[in-house]
């Protein structure tokens, strides 16, 4: 048998890493995949082949997040491997060696924000984020398109992007009324130089496959035929199986073979899923093979009976409203700020947010440069119940020269003026990423 299409799968189920021997995130998640696929002959498949991840250096963990105190204090060489394996799958396809990449790959990253801590939503560095820096860094500037499918809003995702109007997010998730994080509304669009770049698509209990493809073909699709990006992204997480213990979606294995079919990303990256063996195997396999163009048609969960889930009217008819709605976010978005606040130059947004895994408390002031002639300098205090008060300064992707001086110039009076324990420059532009402690 051939694929259409040269699939590299990247396969690391972090052996020495989890929150606890029971936990939902746990090596097993990946574990029954591993047997599935080999079973299956997945490999078997001329045009399929396996490959070992890469290590995401600290460097490139740097270029992304802001890291209190410091990087190894918030991930693990298991978080690294992850992220690496995610860099892997982009530069397969990127070096021409495989057509799309699927990164099979534990801990997951899209609840890692922009300013790290410690560990959230079960999440510590944001691994897709961490791929999509690394792309930037050594292929240029790049417009990419990041879908995030996981049950669970990437909140940590569209918070890194938030500012960025080269990477579209689009996250399609359960509720935020119902489900954490509790965020992932369609008013939240993206800051002042990226408004309508984030789109938020929150699904009702229940949604089934007719749902998420609708959501797919008349919202997803048309948004990226529009955007044109250069490498497009799915956060494969697999938690709206209708098995999932911790979600209450009824998507099916042939549904998600089915939306990968049709979204086609270059790369795919799991994030969540937490039925380990009702749910991940079979979905996994769809995933891969269609993502190889191969035939996924028999692809079946021992359980599986449509009649059961089958989407009631109520739920297709407000997922049609949607429908009708969310495309204008991106077509025609908002010009009100929704989200703070203009001072001066500035635009300053003020949040708090709770580290669930970890039990960390955090209070942060973002402030946005307005600057006109690039996205604008980046800055960010930030203390914690894990950490005083911090510093973190980011000169951006094409950042001009006015900004770029003045993200050096705040650098220096912070270190002079004092009142940060920790300041760290991310230098886009220099490829620097400096790191002060007082």
């Amino acid at each position: 048998m051939h694929s259409a299409r040269k699939l590299g799968v990247i396969f690391f189920p972090a052996y020495d890493w989890a929150i606890s021997p029971t936990h939902p995130e746990r090596e097993e998640r990946l574990l029954y995949t591993q047997d599935q696929l080999q079973e299956e002959g997945l490999y078997d498949i001329e045009g399929v082949r396996e490959y070992k991840p890469d290590v995401a250096t600290r460097e490139d963990v740097e270029r992304t997040h802001f890291c209190f105190p410091d990087v190894d204090s918030v991930s693990t060489r298991s978080h690294h491997i992850s992220a690496g394996g995610a860099i892997r799958a982009a530069r397969l396809v990127l070096e021409g060696e495989r057509d799309r990449a699927f990164a099979l790959v534990r801990p997951p990253g899209h609840h890692a924000m922009k300013v790290v801590h410690g560990s959230r939503g079960f999440c510590n560095i944001n691994i897709e984020a961490v791929m999509v820096e690394w792309v930037r860094e050594n292929y240029g500037r790049k417009r990419i398109a990041i879908v995030d499918t996981d049950c669970h809003h990437g909140d940590g995702t569209q918070d890194i992007y938030w500012n960025d109007p080269d990477v579209l997010f689009i996250s399609l998730h359960q509720d935020g009324r119902t489900l954490y994080p509790g965020t992932g509304f369609p008013l939240e669009c993206g800051g002042p130089t990226a408004r309508g770049r984030t789109i938020n698509i929150p699904l009702p209990p229940r949604t089934s496959d007719e749902g998420f493809l609708m959501v797919l073909d008349q919202v997803i699709a048309p948004i990226l035929a529009d955007f044109k990006p250069d490498l497009i992204v799915n956060s494969a997480g697999q938690d709206n199986h209708y098995s999932d213990p911790i979600t209450d979606m009824n998507f099916s294995a042939q549904g998600y073979a089915l939306l990968t079919e049709r979204l086609n990303p270059h790369v795919a990256v799991l994030e969540g899923g937490y039925a380990i063996q009702g749910a991940l195997p079979y979905v996994n396999l769809g995933i891969a093979l269609a993502l190889a163009g191969v035939d996924y048609s028999r692809v079946r969960e021992p359980d599986f009976d449509p009649a059961r889930l089958a989407q009631d009217p109520k739920v297709t008819d407000y997922i049609k409203k949607l429908c009708d709605q969310i495309p204008r976010i991106y077509f025609d978005p908002p010009t009100e700020n929704q989200d703070g606040e203009v001072r001066g130059e500035w635009f300053v947004r003020s949040k708090d947010i709770y580290y669930d895994t970890d039990n960390i408390n955090e209070e942060q002031t973002e402030m946005l440069h307005l600057c006109g002639q690039c996205r604008g300098l980046l800055r960010v205090e930030t203390k914690s119940t894990a950490n005083p008060l911090s510093l973190g300064l980011e000169i951006p992707v094409g950042a001009c020269a006015r900004c770029q001086d003045l993200g050096f110039r705040q650098a220096d009076e912070a270190q002079l003026k004092g009142g940060f324990r920790y300041v760290q420059l991310i230098d886009r532009v220099g490829k620097q990423y400096l790191r002060f402690g007082f």
